[in-house]
């Protein structure tokens, strides 16, 4: 079993910075990808970030150079630096992660979301 949790959300003004983490716990070997999602209402949901347990990381063409992921491998964790926020960054965003478990086996996990609203 491996839970991601994510906090940090809120609401914030446009051009203000968050910052969102989402810890993994569980049953785990090792982590592969972790990467940041989001979905806004009434659309799909899409990727954000990602990052390599490596330290490799691929951003969204809307947000490359206001968004950096990065990862804490010691403590299961990824956080995601936003700034210059804008109205359109309005959206919950979903931590996922590829997981190897103390079985050896491989999952695909998802945390349960977290909102920011980004408002004045």
């Amino acid at each position: 079993q491996v839970q991601l949790v994510e906090s940090g959300g809120g609401l914030v003004q446009p051009g203000g910075s968050l910052r969102l983490s989402c810890e993994a716990s569980g049953s785990i070997f090792s982590i592969n990808t972790m990467g940041w999602y989001r979905q806004a209402p009434g659309k799909e949901r899409e990727l954000v970030a990602s990052i390599t347990s490596g330290g490799s990381s691929n951003y969204a063409d809307s947000v490359k150079g206001r968004f950096t992921i990065s990862r804490d491998n010691a403590k299961n964790t990824v956080y995601l630096q936003m700034n210059s926020l804008k109205p359109e960054d309005t959206a919950v965003y979903y931590c996922n992660a590829g997981v190897m478990n103390k079985k050896l086996t491989f999952g695909n996990y998802w945390g349960k979301g977290t909102l920011v609203t980004v408002s004045s």
